[in-house]
Order: C-alpha cells, then sequence, then structure tokens
C-alpha cells in the first residue's frame, strides 16, 4: 500500500434518515499509522458516520477506502469493526462465532487462542452469547474485529461495559495497531481517552464538522484550558452548562 494513500478518505459525506440530516457534508481522512477520534454530543451524527464507513446505511458523498473505492464486497475484510451496539449472532456460542468470523477472514486458531485468552474469554466460550453480559459481547465484538488484522479499525464507543482490564488491553492494542502502520476511527464520550490516544480529532455537531486538528491545536483554536473546555465551546454548550449548574 502506497505510504501516501490514506487508509480512509470521507469526502462531502450526507447521511439522510428520511427528512432528517444526520450527517450534513463533513470531509475528513485517516492517514496510515493515525488514530483520527470522533468526538460530540448524542444525536451528532457519529454512529451515522461510522455506520456509512462501514456500508450500513445509505449516503450520498464519498467514502474511499485505501484508494480503492466503497468499501464493501472483499473490501471490507482490510476492516475490523465494532459497533455501539454489537452485530452478534446470539444463537450461536462465543466458540462457534468466532469459528465462523475466522472462517470468513480466513483466520487461523493461534490468533484467535491469542486474542481469547488476552480478553479474558476462555470461560464463555461455550457459553451463548445470548446469555452474556453486555460487558462480553463487547469483548466478543472486539475479538471478531481485530482477528484479522485489518487495515482500518472502526470503533463505535469502544470502551462501553468494559473493566478496566480489558479497556487497557484495548488501548494498548489500538496503540500497536497504529505503531505497525494501521489505521483506527472511532468514536467516544470519555475526553481523557481521546486527549489520551487521538492523533487528531473531530468535533462533530448538529452532523457537522465543527473543529478539526491535533488536541493541542483544538485546545488553541477555542481558546480553552483543555480538551473539554475546548469541547463543550465548540458546541456552544459551555454557556448552558455553567447556567445548569448554578441553577442546582
Amino acid at each position: 500500500m502506497d505510504i501516501d494513500v490514506p487508509v480512509l478518505r470521507v469526502s462531502n459525506l450526507r447521511v439522510r434518515y428520511g427528512n432528517k440530516v444526520a450527517v450534513d457534508g463533513i470531509s475528513f481522512q485517516v492517514q496510515p499509522g493515525e488514530v483520527y477520534g470522533l468526538l460530540g454530543p448524542n444525536g451528532a451524527g457519529k454512529t451515522s458516520t461510522i455506520k456509512a464507513v462501514v456500508n450500513l446505511v445509505d449516503y450520498e458523498g464519498e467514502v474511499d477506502l485505501m484508494g480503492m473505492g466503497r468499501p464493501r464486497g472483499e473490501l471490507l475484510n482490510h476492516v475490523g469493526a465494532v459497533l455501539e451496539t454489537p452485530a452478534l449472532l446470539e444463537a450461536l456460542t462465543v466458540k462457534e462465532f468466532l469459528e465462523l468470523v475466522a472462517s470468513v477472514r480466513g483466520v487461523d486458531g493461534r490468533r484467535i487462542e491469542a486474542l481469547v485468552q488476552a480478553f479474558g474469554l476462555s470461560e464463555h466460550l461455550g457459553s451463548y452469547i445470548a446469555t452474556l453480559s453486555q460487558g462480553n459481547k463487547q469483548r466478543v465484538a472486539i475479538v471478531s474485529a481485530l482477528m484479522h488484522r485489518p487495515r482500518l479499525l472502526v470503533l463505535d464507543e469502544p470502551f462501553n461495559a468494559l473493566d478496566v482490564k480489558s479497556a487497557r488491553i484495548l488501548k494498548e492494542v489500538i496503540q500497536n495497531h497504529r505503531r505497525e502502520g494501521g489505521a483506527v476511527l472511532f468514536s467516544t464520550h470519555v475526553m481523557e481517552i481521546a486527549e489520551r490516544i487521538c492523533d487528531r480529532i473531530g468535533i462533530l455537531n448538529e452532523g457537522r464538522l465543527v473543529m478539526e486538528g491535533t488536541t493541542r491545536s483544538i485546545i488553541e483554536q477555542a481558546r480553552a484550558g483543555s480538551l473539554e473546555e475546548a469541547f463543550l465551546r465548540a458546541i456552544h454548550a459551555e454557556e448552558e452548562v455553567r447556567e445548569i449548574a448554578e441553577a442546582l
């Protein structure tokens, strides 16, 4: 792969649900070896953007993976995705589901075994996915997304319901993926996580990309003292938060 070609390029993306515009003409790129974070309040368009990237919703504009066009068919084998609501076959056991994904991805058992052990799923292999806690379902989704070493990891609120150990392992996996030249697109509500692991950040509000850059440049653009403060200024919520706090 040409290192000058973005792993992901999104141009003038629009996602509509009937008359509602969820994503309104946003553009951004994710380069090899880069972690790009999408921040925004609920309803800002983060999940709709991610669903468009993995071809789960209709959209206008362009989504290009590695200079090879829209991610679909075999090209999606270069993507590993964890959605906010994990897409799992709940009638299968954990072992059956992971073996099914591995057969589709062409992954050998050693890779699965290493990930299962890393994320503490060994004791749950015989359990039906429908019976798992939300945290364990999230770990199954993460293992299935990582097993084929994708070029692009797409993670929608991936730290939801994870225990401290699993969250730390995922952070390390993201950094290793980045060091190996892979790319990561992920959304989060947690400013500390975004500040710690993102190379660049895009802030969405009402479907539009209102600010983009490194953590430091965003703080400077917003003339703020922290990423949290910059975020609140970018979405015009700082004064509202202050008024609410004073009224309590």
